[in-house]
């Protein structure tokens, strides 16, 4: 019997794959600072996590950075240690000027493929956040649409503090989500991995079979679930 998997701590009303239905499904937080003072033109970094693993939702977060609370250490998350990323989320929330994190289901995913879900994760990001900005800078080379002038940058996220702060906030908001699901779900050691497609994933995949939190539209799922190996 599969496992029902409880609301996420990021949504309203959840599913049994750890989603949201609707607009429950962005999350929105708070301004600590309100918008900079004066005319200061506000420009938000974007960038998601999660859009190689076989399971889980994917992430994107969305951040506007206060020039007068300055962030040291800022870098693409992949190149931070685990401890390190963390204790950057805090400062990040604690000295943006805003912040928005959201996500896309595995169910909104296998419906629309991992990169529409992703430019949707991407646009309830910007759109949580409680100040618009003038401008969003993307991560990478597609841009979600929205309601102000986007440019996509490659490898933003290793060179706009704006982005590196959104892959943050990305990436141990996603992190916190699988940690959760592996708490009713212990055997795919969804703690380790993140549902990263590695060894020990696909062996308790074999064992175990997909769960509602698997996406089925990527091959190694979709070939359990139509018999092969």
């Amino acid at each position: 019997m599969k496992a029902a998997i409880p609301p996420s701590p990021l949504s309203g009303k959840g599913g049994d794959d750890g989603s949201a239905a609707g607009a429950a499904s962005i999350c929105l937080v708070d301004v600590p600072l309100g918008r900079p003072g004066g005319d200061i033109r506000l420009v938000c970094g974007v960038d998601e996590a999660g859009r190689g693993p076989l399971a889980g939702p994917v992430y994107a977060a969305a951040v506007i950075l206060d020039p007068a609370r300055p962030i040291d250490g800022l870098a693409d998350s992949k190149k931070l240690s685990e401890p390190r990323r963390e204790r950057l989320a805090l400062e990040i929330r604690d000295r943006a000027a805003a912040f928005g994190i959201a996500f896309a289901s595995v169910e909104e995913i296998d419906r629309l493929n991992i990169l529409q879900a992703t430019l949707l994760a991407m646009r309830r990001a910007v759109e949580a956040l409680a100040v618009q900005p003038d401008e969003a800078l993307i991560d990478g080379n597609r841009c979600p649409v929205l309601a102000m002038p986007a440019r996509a940058i490659v490898r933003g996220d290793a060179t706009v503090p704006a982005i590196s702060a959104a892959s943050i906030l990305a990436k141990t908001a996603r992190d916190a989500e699988m940690r959760r699901i592996h708490e009713v779900c212990p055997q795919y050691a969804l703690d380790r991995h993140k549902g990263y497609d590695t060894a020990a994933h696909r062996a308790a995949l074999q064992l175990y079979g997909p769960a509602s939190f698997h996406r089925r539209s990527f091959a190694p799922v979709r070939a359990l679930l139509e018999g092969g190996a």
